[in-house]
């Protein structure tokens, strides 16, 4: 069943949390990098980024409804540049610079990213967590958000838990009414998974997943039944639905609904910066069209690979992209209850 022929009952509004936005610059070079010498750039990009950013870039592309939540003032350059893409944004001013990160991609596919740290927002929690609850409620013209997608680090001077206490915030306000997405790693997702609060989607790689359940990433990204035994794990963890993102290995989908598990198409990559933000965004708008898991599944593998074989930090639209050439396998059918908090 193709997206449009579906009827949607709920919101399709995608809100996405950028904690930590930037602006990226990304320099494409003709050959290798080479240490320490002199080279010229074929091409360079600047782009306004973040991963939750990224997310709102490919839904505005493909035609969906998003707000884009970030930190930073209104003519800041990664503001400007959001307005000038056409993305709605809700943002807390902070009087200080957004960072910059510099992305060098290689004509093999390589990427070297340096990213600076981000500007403090030290005692801004609450007034961010305060921002996202407002984002996620009903606007004057439709309903509230069907999802919040918190991604990305975390800048200087946010405590260790800012993601659960933003995750309460809408919990808080809005109940189960909104949907929890997280991608994110390091101590503030350990912290997260360790608060107790229920999330409805994460969506890690395979290094992110094994800092939290242990294993072999380079085992995960060969053994995809070893990867899903090891998503079953982070579900429980009030985790419902795992997007695993295994790269050129494809993805793994572990839920309620069974697990499922799909062959990455065969791109020529370009780069690989956003093609985890953009496997994400793909999934939840196969989702809140009303697609089956393996529909979902073969959306956030095919969107991936799209923005992978685009240069620089481009995103694809889903028109774009060819989810009908992804093979997704169903390893079990059994419906498996949904963790609770």
């Amino acid at each position: 069943m193709s997206p449009e022929s579906r009827t949607v009952q709920h919101s399709t509004r995608i809100v996405t949390v950028t904690p930590n936005p930037s602006l990226d610059r990304t320099i494409e070079l003709g050959g290798e990098l080479q240490r320490g010498a002199v080279q010229r750039a074929v091409r360079t990009t600047a782009e306004p980024g973040g991963k939750g950013v990224n997310v709102s870039r490919v839904v505005v592309a493909s035609g969906g409804d998003t707000l884009a939540v970030l930190p930073g003032d209104e003519l800041d350059p990664v503001l400007l540049g959001l307005a000038t893409r056409g993305i709605p944004t809700a943002a807390l001013p902070i009087g200080a610079p957004l960072r910059s990160n510099v992305t060098v991609t290689e004509p093999t596919g390589t990427t070297t990213k340096l990213n600076e740290p981000g500007p403090s927002l030290a005692g801004r929690l609450d007034d961010l967590a305060a921002l996202v609850a407002d984002a996620a409620g009903p606007t004057p013209t439709g309903p509230g958000a069907r999802w919040v997608v918190f991604a990305g680090s975390l800048p200087p001077g946010l405590p260790d838990d800012a993601l659960a206490v933003l995750v309460r915030a809408v919990r808080a306000r809005h109940g189960d009414a909104v949907r929890i997405a997280v991608d994110s790693s390091g101590v503030p997702f350990t912290a997260l998974l360790q608060s107790g609060e229920r999330i409805d989607l994460v969506k890690p790689n395979a290094e992110e997943l094994a800092e939290v359940v242990g294993g072999d990433p380079e085992v995960y990204e060969q053994d995809l039944e070893a990867a899903v035994a090891a998503a079953h794990r982070l579900r429980d963890k009030h985790v419902d639905t795992v997007l695993l993102t295994l790269g050129s290995a494809g993805a793994v989908l572990v839920s309620g609904e069974g697990s499922h598990v799909a062959a990455a198409p065969r791109i020529v990559a370009r780069s690989t910066v956003g093609a985890g933000d953009s496997s994400l965004a793909g999934y939840l708008l196969a989702e809140v069209a009303g697609a089956p898991a393996a529909e979902r599944l073969a959306q956030a593998v095919a969107t991936g690979a799209a923005a992978a074989a685009l240069p620089g930090s481009d995103v694809p639209a889903l028109d774009h992209t060819d989810p009908g050439s992804v093979t997704v396998r169903t390893l079990h059918t059994t419906q498996v209850p949904a963790p609770t908090a």
